[in-house]
């Protein structure tokens, strides 16, 4: 199903479709003394797909649930799907919460349907595409069993099935990978590729860096309840110079004196970053010099990299050891 966002009329003239699916503009939201969000501005264009980094603690899960109208922000305003009211766009949305649930007993077929029928789905309906989602991806023996009787990461499957029975416009994902192995996680990155390829909005949070470079249009970096960062994967990485790795069969020269001053030398290797001129000058210099040269190669800085200048290394450790608490 092509996805397309419905008009809203007004009169006989139909409303433009948003170019945002989700929007806030100064959100505050905070519990006690604690600020979990700090003055964020968003803005998730429709049909991309969208994440939000951050370690635990940031504020990804509260400004998610902001965003969709689950908790009010205490100042700011937000849209979704072009109503200032979220809620009243609940039957276009797909939300998976961090916080997993389903009922042992129910089969899950049954399982998907009743989901899909709390967003105005009729059972009848859910339940055949329950079974068309369980087959297409592998799972038909699994239609009648209970979920009890399903290993883990089948059940969160199951559910992911049941957020998107109704085909909805936009779809959230609250860490969506935590604790599934990795082959379900590539069936996890293939499924949001495929949803995003008929139109969907999908929004997910993440504390696993990997999966946002492999899959986002655009991220957002999120600590201490605000945004640190907010472009394309691209952008993010062009904030660090790309590395250069030489080697040399000379071990010293005239020529040392070109090698910019941080250079570092590991494992046989010079490293440094690439210079303001480009990497020619540097190549001439090398070779009248006779240094010798015997590879040469150019790196561009990964997201991880980029997220350590951003948000900091003590931010990037957090979320490694999560990732791999919830991997174990």
């Amino acid at each position: 199903m092509a996805c397309d966002y419905q008009d809203r009329m007004i009169g006989d003239t139909p409303a433009p479709s948003p170019l945002h699916a989700l929007e806030g503009h100064g959100l505050v939201k905070t519990f006690g003394d604690f600020r979990a969000v700090d003055g964020i501005d968003i803005a998730v264009p429709a049909g991309s797909i969208y994440g939000v980094l951050g370690p635990n603690g940031a504020g990804k899960t509260t400004l998610l649930r902001t965003l969709l109208g689950i908790i009010d922000p205490d100042e700011g305003h937000r849209t979704l799907l072009g109503d200032p009211a979220p809620l009243r766009q609940a039957r276009s949305v797909g939300y998976l919460p961090e916080e997993r649930g389903l009922y042992p007993s129910m089969k899950a077929a049954d399982a998907i349907a009743f989901m899909g029928a709390l967003r105005g789905l009729p059972l009848r309906l859910g339940r055949e595409r329950a079974r068309a989602l369980l087959t297409d991806h592998g799972m038909g023996a699994s239609i009648d069993q209970p979920i009890r009787q399903l290993s883990k990461g089948m059940a969160q499957t199951v559910q992911l099935f049941g957020t998107i029975v109704h085909e909805p416009r936009l779809i959230v994902l609250d860490e969506p990978f935590s604790g599934l192995d990795a082959i379900n996680q590539g069936k996890l990155e293939t499924l949001i590729r495929d949803q995003a390829r008929r139109g969907v909005t999908i929004l997910f949070s993440t504390h696993v860096i990997a999966h946002a470079e492999r899959l986002c249009e655009r991220i957002a970096i999120v600590a201490g309840g605000r945004i640190r960062f907010e472009g394309s994967v691209g952008e993010a990485r062009d904030r660090l110079r790309p590395q250069v790795r030489l080697r040399t069969r000379a071990s010293d020269g005239p020529w040392r004196r070109v090698l910019p001053a941080e250079t570092l030398a590991e494992d046989g290797a010079w490293h440094f970053d690439m210079p303001d001129e480009g990497i020619e000058p540097l190549l001439r210099a090398l070779l009248d010099g006779q240094a010798g040269i015997e590879s040469l190669s150019i790196e561009r800085p990964g997201l991880h990299d980029a997220f350590v200048s951003i948000a900091g290394a003590a931010a990037a450790r957090q979320m490694e050891e999560k990732a791999e608490e919830t991997a174990a």
